[in-house]
């Protein structure tokens, strides 16, 4: 059996035991929606009290809201693995049956508990985008959707990378610290508007630190063919994407190091 069909057969595996109680997953999901639909209604607080923001409109500020909970949406359901490595694998000892298994570790991980509810905010991503597009007069030319997949690849790479480091870290810490949640709902919070709003270090932590804004600030800007404010030129935004993809190896590096200082439970 080659890879990608045993990460489909574990994803069906946990797509079925999940569906044996679909009133369950029906309202896990219902919940994601709702929960994230507390931030739209801030946002669209903010804009309806200000108009603008720094130049920004609604619109604009919805098409970066949509893509980049689409990007955590689909990296939080095939990150699950890397989420609960600590308190489900490691301090259980089960993580000593993966390393057993002739398969790839972190594909067994990212298939171990593909969630049904990660849909919601999928869903709700989807919705803003289309609103987001809509209010922009956005025109899904095949440039523009070409922009919009590639940063979405690079944006999944990225959330991926830091659920990636957070299980890594597991392995001198066990318990999931509090800063692997600052980078992941921290930076899907900051990267839900344009980076040209934040100051100057914040801005170079988004950059090149965990680089949100190349998954998200400079695609956005070519998808809507609105010049950067900051003066980046323009094709900046159709290669940014690529650092996602680069954050993500790091973290593999990062992996294989954490990997090789396991010493298991000893039960």
């Amino acid at each position: 059996m080659n890879s990608p069909s045993l990460f489909l057969r574990l994803v069906a595996a946990s797509l079925s035991g999940q569906a044996r109680y679909p009133a369950s997953a029906l309202m896990r999901t219902l919940g994601q929606f709702l929960a994230t639909g507390i931030e739209v209604v801030a946002v669209w607080a903010l804009f309806r009290r200000f108009g603008e923001v720094q130049g920004w409109t609604l619109g604009e500020v919805a098409v970066f809201y949509g893509l980049v909970n689409c990007m955590f949406a689909i990296a939080d359901a095939l990150g699950r693995g890397f989420d609960v490595l600590g308190t489900e694998f490691l301090r259980t000892g089960a993580f000593d049956r993966l390393l057993l298994r002739p398969r790839p570790l972190a594909l067994q991980l990212m298939g171990h508990d593909f969630r049904i509810s990660r849909l919601g905010r999928l869903l709700q991503g989807v919705l803003v985008l289309t609103f987001g597009a809509a209010q922009t007069g956005l025109v899904w030319t095949p440039d523009a959707v070409a922009a919009a997949l590639f940063a979405l690849a690079g944006g999944v790479a990225l959330f991926l990378g830091i659920l990636v480091l957070q299980g890594t870290l597991s392995f001198w810490t066990v318990e999931s610290l509090e800063i692997a949640n600052v980078l992941t709902y921290g930076g899907v919070q900051a990267a839900q508007f344009p980076l040209a709003l934040y100051a100057q270090w914040f801005r170079r932590v988004l950059t090149f630190i965990v680089p949100l804004a190349c998954v998200a600030y400079y695609p956005v800007l070519a998808i809507l063919g609105k010049p950067d404010p900051l003066g980046a030129p323009g094709w900046v935004g159709w290669v940014s994407p690529l650092a996602g993809f680069a954050f993500l190896a790091a973290a593999f590096g990062a992996w294989r190091i954490g990997l090789r200082h396991y010493a298991s439970t000893g039960s």
